[in-house]
Parts: C-alpha cells; structure tokens; sequence
C-alpha cells in the first residue's frame, strides 16, 4: 500500500507517471495470487487450529492470532488491487481510514504476536518451572487482548490521518499531517515501522534464541528442537520478506539527507518501494506454507481435516478416489489426534 500512495504529490517537476503504470500494470495480477494463497492458507489455520480444540495450549493462541492478523492485512488487499490498477480511490474517506488503519495493525499484530511465540518457547525451554505457572490459557487470552490493544495503538496515526483527496485530477488515499509538522510525522512514521517491525523483533529473537541455544547445547533433546523450529522460521522468514521494505521505506522517508535533490534517484526509490513491497505481501502466504512443512503434527491434522471433510465427499461422486479407504485412515477421534498431537508447534 505505502509504495502507491507514498509521496506522489511531490513528483512536481519530477514526472513519475511512468512509475506508477508500471504498478498498474505489474501489481494487480501479484497482489490478487498473493490474496487468493494467502486466504486459503490462513483460512486453513484458523479451521484446523479451532475444529480441533488444539486452543488449550497458549502458544496455539498465539498463533491464532498470527493467522488473524494476516487475514485483517489480506482483507485490505483488494480495496488497493482497485487503487492501484485504477489510480484512483472510489471508496470514500471513512473507508480511506479503515482500510489504512486496519492495514498496520494487521502488521503491528502480526509482529508482536511472533515476539510472544517467540519469548514463548524461551519460556518453555529455559525456565521450564516457571513456564508451567505462566504457560496458561488465561495468560494467553489476557497477553492476547493487550498485544491487539498495543497493535492499535501502534496503527492509530494512520486511522487518524489518512485521507482521500483530489489531487492533480485524481483522489487518492494518503496521509495528510498537519502542514508544519508533514516531515516530522513522516519521518516518525518510518522509524517506527523500522523500530518495532525490525529493531524490537531482531532484539528478542537475540536474547531469547541465545538462552534457547545454551539450553540445548547443554541438554540436546531432539523434540525441543523440533518445538523451537517451526518458530525460529516464522522469524527468520519475517525478517527476510520485510526487512528490504522497511530499509527502503527508510532511505525514501530521509532521502534529503541520503542523496542529492536528484529525480533519477527518487524514481529508483519509488520502483524500488514496489517491488519490495510486493515481497512483502507474501509473508501472508509463507506463514501457513510453513506450519505445514514444520509442524510435522500440524499436517497430520491437516490431512485428517481433508480425509474427513474433502476426499470422503467427492469420493460419493467421483468412482475412483478410494472413499471408504481414507475414511478407514482418516478415522482418528478427537480425543485420540489431542493426545498424539498434543505438541504440534
């Protein structure tokens, strides 16, 4: 969203047309896959973690909640599909606000809930005592509400100050701060994107996985392995699809202070916004693709879930998918697969 909307009123007399034509032209079709795979993933999530009452367990919570907030960022996707192939915002300045606001905090949530699930398995691991006193439901639904709270108020800025405007014969869906403090609002709005989306992650992943790595190191056990694997990917997969977004938003916000007043360099920038924002966008796809591959009990109940719910239906219509035999194999109660699994993540 920030590369079609971010500082286009000031392409005056550096003409960035071209730029934003090729997003037209690029972005849609990207943007629309990433909506369509992202959904069906994080949909899946959300079923398989609450059809199977798998929510007795606080890092389960939190992961929940990792998928909800990929769903609230997808579900602003297609209000910018529109704007960016149409160049122009049609859906009113309350939506404007939503939208916006709903974006962020959808991001903020998400990284947030990765710290918890993160000082969760150093909780887990390193002070094992301590985590079965902490290590609650009510603990988890309580940090649960707080960390959305905090998320929101993290977003509120941009709930706050985006606007659609007319502006050279177009409106568009932008921040507008107040005209004396426009950079100030704009540089303060990248350093806490940069700050909390990568400075504050980086600092509680370092401490936590070095107490987690002294831990095994001292008493190797190949299911704490397994338990802290699925979230050290989650990071480290974070990390690499947004941290180029986050340095670029970064150079673009200061860039009267990294480079010369020089149009070429601002068109690099832009271009450079979109694709790196493109990037992004796919972290929402990544999430779910990992729970299956990591979570080696995780696909169990996935496969349970399509046996029961999706090849045992078509099998009634279609003759040669072999229905009473993945029944057979898909028969496992619920109180059987909450033993075996247990310990999924």
């Amino acid at each position: 969203m920030e590369a079609t909307t971010y500082d286009y009123e000031f392409s005056m007399p550096c003409e960035k047309v071209s730029i934003k034509k090729l997003g037209a032209q690029f972005l849609p079709p990207l943007y629309s896959l990433v909506l369509a795979v992202g959904l069906l993933g994080n949909v899946m999530v959300v079923v398989i973690l609450t059809k199977y009452r798998r929510l007795r367990v606080m890092s389960n919570i939190y992961l929940l909640n990792l998928a909800v907030s990929d769903l609230l960022f997808l579900f602003t996707l297609p209000f910018w599909i529109h704007y960016v192939g149409w160049h122009t915002w049609v859906f009113g300045n309350g939506m404007c606000k939503f939208l916006s606001g709903l974006y962020y905090m959808g991001l903020y949530g998400e990284i947030f809930f990765i710290i918890l699930l993160t000082a969760d398995r150093y909780l887990a691991i390193v002070h094992a005592v301590l985590a079965l006193r902490t290590r609650t439901v009510l603990f988890g639904v309580i940090t649960s509400f707080i960390t959305w709270g905090v998320a929101g108020l993290a977003a509120l800025p941009e709930f706050i100050f985006y606007e659609s405007m007319e502006e050279f014969g177009e409106t568009n869906c932008i921040p507008h701060y107040p005209m004396d403090q426009e950079f100030t609002w704009k540089r303060s709005q990248a350093l806490r994107m940069n700050i909390l989306g990568l400075v504050l992650p980086l600092l509680v992943m370092v401490v936590c996985y070095t107490g987690i790595i002294k831990t095994l190191l001292r008493c190797p056990n190949k299911k704490k392995y397994k338990a802290i694997r699925l979230i050290f990917v989650i990071m480290m997969v974070f990390f690499i699809f947004w941290t180029p977004y986050n340095l670029i938003l970064l150079l673009s916000t200061y860039q009267d202070i990294f480079f010369e007043d020089n149009c070429e360099q601002s068109k690099q920038l832009d271009l450079a916004m979109q694709v790196t924002e493109v990037i992004a966008y796919t972290h929402c796809c990544v999430n779910p693709v990992i729970y299956a591959f990591v979570g080696e009990r995780f696909r169990k109940y996935l496969r349970h879930f399509f046996h029961r719910h999706v090849f045992t239906y078509l099998g009634k219509y279609i003759p040669f998918l072999p229905s009473e035999k993945l029944e057979r194999t898909s028969s496992i109660s619920p109180s059987t697969a909450d033993q075996e699994l247990s310990a999924v993540f």
